[in-house]
C-alpha cells in the first residue's frame, strides 16, 4: 500500500538528509503523493491515470541520486539505480534494458519475503528449537543437566521443558549439534552459467533449473556448530518452508507494478545532438527508442511473472554539460513531463550538509572514532575552512559537488585515523588551524592538489 504522506511531510523528511534543492524535493513529493491519490480514484479511471515522470538537471553530486533513493525509501517501494550509458556498451543496442524490471522485480521479490518472514518469525524460531533440542547431546551436558534436575530421558514432556529453559538462558551455548549439510535456505548456490550480454534472464532461469535439478544432499557434509548458529541456521530453514513462495511472487509483481520506482542516472549520456546521427549517436539513440516502451508501459517477462511498466515511476538524471533535454528522441522526452534543475552547491550549502543531515559526515566520523575511545569535536572555524577549500578545489578543478567533502575530510583525518588505537582518551578539535596544516600545502600546489584532492 502506497504511503499516506502529504506533500509538505515528504519535503519535511528529505530535509532531515538532503540540503537545499527544494524545487526537486516539491516535484518527487507531489509524484509519491500522486500515487495515493491514483488509489483512491474511482476504479474504472484508476487505471487510465499515469505517473508524471521526472526529470532532474544539475551537476553531479548536488542530491539527484539521494532524493530518489530516500524518496524510495520513505515510500517502502522497490527502488533500482539504473546508469543509462551502460546499455550503448555492446553493438548499437547494447544490452537487454529490459533487464532493469527484472531486476526491480527481484528486489521486491526479496522486499515481500522478508515481510513475510517476519509474520512467521516466531513459528519458525519454536520449530527452529524443537530441532535444536532434538540434537543436543545430554551426556556432553552432564553439569548443566544435574545442576538443573533433567534426567537422562529427554524424551519426557518435564526433561524436555528444562531443558528448553537451559537453552532460553544460554547455558547450552558453548554446545555444538551436528547438521545433516548445511539447511537448504542458508546454502549458496555454487553453480554460474555464463551468458553473453543481453541474455543474463535466461542464464537465471537456466541456474535456478540446474539447482533444483542436483539432490538436495550432494556435496554436503554433516558440518557441527555451536547451539546459537544452528538456531540461527534453523530458523532460517524453518522460515524458508512456511512462506509460500507463490503467494510472495504475487505480492511482488503487483508491488513492482504500483509503487516501483526506476532512477535512470546519466540519460544526457544517451542524448545525441545535432542533425546529424552517425557512430555513437546512433547507438545513442538506439537506447533511447529501447528504453521507450519501458517507459511508455509494456509487458515485460520476468522469471516471476508478466510485469506491466504503465505506473512504475520513472526519476532520470543527468548533468546535460553537452547536450540539452530537447536533444532526446521527441517520443522519450513527452514521457518525462516533468522537468527540475537543480542548483549547484555552495559553500553554505557545504557548511549545512557537514552539520545539519541526520547523517552527517561529521557525526559520522565522530562515531567511528569513538569506536577507538577518540573524541573529535569539529569546531566551527574548522568546518568553515574545509567548505572554503572543497569550494575552492571545485572551482578549480572538475565541479563533483558534495562528494568534494569526502575527499577533503578523509585527508584532513587521515592521520587521525591511523594513530586512533594507540590513542584511547584523547580528544581532538578540528579547528581552522588544523584543517590548514593538513591541506595547506596540497592545496597551493595545483598539480599535487589534482592527484591527492
Amino acid at each position: 500500500m502506497t504511503a499516506n504522506f502529504t506533500p509538505r511531510e515528504i519535503v519535511s523528511e528529505l530535509d532531515r538528509y538532503i540540503i537545499g534543492q527544494d524545487k526537486a524535493k516539491r516535484a518527487v513529493a507531489i509524484a509519491l503523493r500522486n500515487r495515493w491519490r491514483r488509489q483512491q480514484a474511482p476504479a474504472d479511471l484508476r487505471d487510465e491515470i499515469l505517473p508524471k515522470n521526472i526529470i532532474m538537471i544539475g551537476p553531479t553530486g548536488v542530491g539527484k541520486t539521494e532524493i530518489a533513493r530516500r524518496l524510495a525509501k520513505l515510500a517502502n517501494a522497490p527502488f533500482i539505480k539504473v546508469e543509462a550509458s551502460k546499455f550503448t556498451e555492446v553493438g548499437y543496442v547494447g544490452k537487454d534494458v529490459e533487464s532493469m524490471i527484472r531486476e526491480l522485480t527481484d528486489l521486491a521479490v526479496k522486499m515481500v519475503r522478508e515481510e513475510e518472514t517476519k509474520k512467521i518469525n516466531v513459528r519458525a524460531a519454536q520449530a527452529a528449537e524443537e530441532r535444536v533440542l532434538d540434537l543436543i547431546d545430554l551426556s556432553r551436558v552432564d553439569m548443566l543437566v544435574a545442576e538443573s534436575g533433567v534426567t537422562a530421558d529427554s524424551g519426557s514432556r518435564e526433561a524436555r521443558a528444562r531443558l528448553r529453559d537451559l537453552l532460553r538462558h544460554g547455558k547450552l551455548d558453548q554446545e555444538e549439534v551436528e547438521l545433516e549439510g548445511a539447511p537448504p535456505s542458508a546454502i549458496i548456490p555454487t553453480i554460474e552459467v555464463m551468458t553473453p550480454g543481453g541474455l543474463e534472464e535466461m542464464g537465471h532461469s537456466i541456474k535456478e533449473m540446474l539447482s533444483q535439478i542436483m539432490p538436495q544432499g550432494s556435496g554436503r557434509k554433516p558440518k557441527r556448530v555451536k547451539v546459537p548458529e544452528a538456531l540461527e541456521l534453523l530458523t532460517q530453514d524453518e522460515a524458508a518452508k512456511m512462506v509460500d513462495m507463490e503467494t510472495v511472487r504475487k505480492l511482488a509483481v503487483e508491488l513492482t507494478e504500483q509503487q516501483g520506482i526506476v532512477f535512470l542516472d546519466e540519460i544526457d549520456k544517451i542524448a545525441a545532438g545535432g542533425e546529424q546521427r552517425h557512430g555513437p549517436d546512433v547507438s545513442r539513440e538506439g537506447v533511447q527508442r529501447d528504453i521507450l516502451p519501458i517507459v511508455e508501459g509494456s509487458s515485460v517477462m520476468t522469471k516471476h511473472g508478466m510485469v506491466r511498466t504503465d505506473h512504475i515511476l520513472f526519476i532520470a538524471a543527468g548533468a546535460f554539460h553537452m547536450s540539452k533535454p530537447s536533444d532526446l528522441i521527441p517520443e522519450l522526452q513527452g514521457r518525462f513531463p516533468i522537468r527540475v534543475e537543480l542548483d549547484p552547491l555552495t559553500g553554505e550549502d557545504f557548511r549545512r550538509i557537514l552539520t545539519e543531515p541526520k547523517n552527517s559526515l561529521t557525526r559520522q566520523y565522530v562515531a567511528l572514532m569513538e569506536t577507538e575511545g577518540v573524541r573529535l569535536r569539529f569546531v566551527d572555524e574548522g568546518i568553515a575552512a574545509m567548505c572554503d577549500i572543497a569550494v575552492h578545489l571545485n572551482d578549480e578543478m572538475e565541479n563533483i559537488g558534495a562528494r568534494r567533502l569526502h575527499t577533503v575530510l578523509e585527508r584532513v583525518l587521515e592521520e587521525i585515523a591511523f594513530v586512533a588505537p594507540e590513542r584511547h582518551g584523547a580528544e581532538f578539535a578540528i579547528d581552522r588551524a588544523y584543517v590548514n596544516a593538513r591541506l595547506a600545502d596540497i592545496v597551493k600546489d595545483p598539480d599535487l592538489s589534482r592527484y591527492i584532492l
